[in-house]
């Protein structure tokens, strides 16, 4: 049974999955080498949650309890006692990697280990843990709190107990799984990215704008977003590492990450997260950087 939930990483995707556990009864521990992004999630939490009192979605006492259920810390040796640990770090194989192998001689035997990885591999992280069969893939949607999906995957050897448990827990916390096979970038990432890499060799050869593009997408396809607009929401980096791996992966050209994604990162204009990427959010509204 699955009660105690540990959370590694307390950006924008860890503290979003912190808040919906929390919501859901769990008990949650969040975890993250920076304390100051602890603070700056449990504001973020706190921002959130007020937010979802606003439009009746949940009341004054949800909130505080859910508040009161989340713990924070600095140190991996608090997640003896938890039953599933979340893996929420940047999207980078190396640094999950070096996390899991921290990680899993301070885990219970029993305990499950799952991954937030937007695109890589299920099976060759789970090969780098002393569970593979108790290890899967839990790609939240961001933001976590209002994204209804959580993509369920599994990699070669994840036991079916162990799927089970984790749709178990997943429709408990109000969201809904889709299963998808351990392929590079799963279904989501494998249709949108490729989608807002192309927008981005649209910009790079100057068949249109930023504006342009954007405006385009939105009222032509009726997109929300346009995918410039996206980009910068997800992160430039984030976006280039999901590109990479399926270039890496399926070797197949279509998927080469555009020159100007490359540049904007080298740059580090990655988003709104730092202010800038393809608009500068310095000023009242965002305006084109190109």
């Amino acid at each position: 049974m699955v009660q105690h939930v540990g959370i590694i990483g307390a950006g924008q995707m860890g503290n979003g999955i912190a808040h919906v556990f929390a919501v859901a009864g769990y008990d949650v521990l969040l975890s993250d080498v920076n304390t100051d992004a602890l603070h700056k999630a449990l504001a973020k939490i706190e921002t959130n949650l007020h937010r979802q009192i606003t439009r009746g979605f949940i009341s004054d006492d949800d909130a505080r309890a859910a508040l009161t259920r989340i713990k924070t810390t600095d140190r991996l040796a608090a997640f003896s006692a938890v039953d599933l640990a979340i893996e929420a770090a940047t999207e980078n194989e190396k640094v999950k990697i070096a996390i899991f192998q921290d990680l899993c001689p301070i885990l219970k035997a029993d305990a499950i280990l799952a991954t937030n990885t937007s695109s890589i591999s299920i099976t060759r992280l789970a090969s780098t843990t002393d569970r593979p069969e108790k290890f899967i893939g839990l790609h939240f949607m961001n933001p976590v709190p209002v994204m209804k999906l959580v993509e369920l995957i599994r990699g070669i050897a994840t036991s079916e107990e162990t799927y089970q448990i984790a749709e178990k827990f997943i429709r408990k916390i109000g969201k809904t799984s889709a299963n998808s096979e351990d392929f590079p970038a799963f279904i989501v990432n494998r249709l949108l990215l490729p989608m807002i890499n192309e927008a981005i060799y649209t910009l790079y050869e100057g068949v249109g704008s930023v504006e342009a593009i954007d405006k385009a997408m939105r009222l032509g396809a009726n997109h929300p977003m346009g995918p410039l607009q996206l980009a910068d929401f997800i992160g430039l980096d984030t976006c280039l590492s999901i590109m990479q791996v399926l270039y890496e992966g399926l070797a197949d050209s279509k998927y080469r990450p555009c020159p100007l994604l490359v540049k904007y990162v080298e740059a580090g204009w990655i988003g709104r997260k730092v202010g800038r990427g393809f608009y500068d959010y310095s000023g009242k509204e965002p305006t084109p950087t190109r």
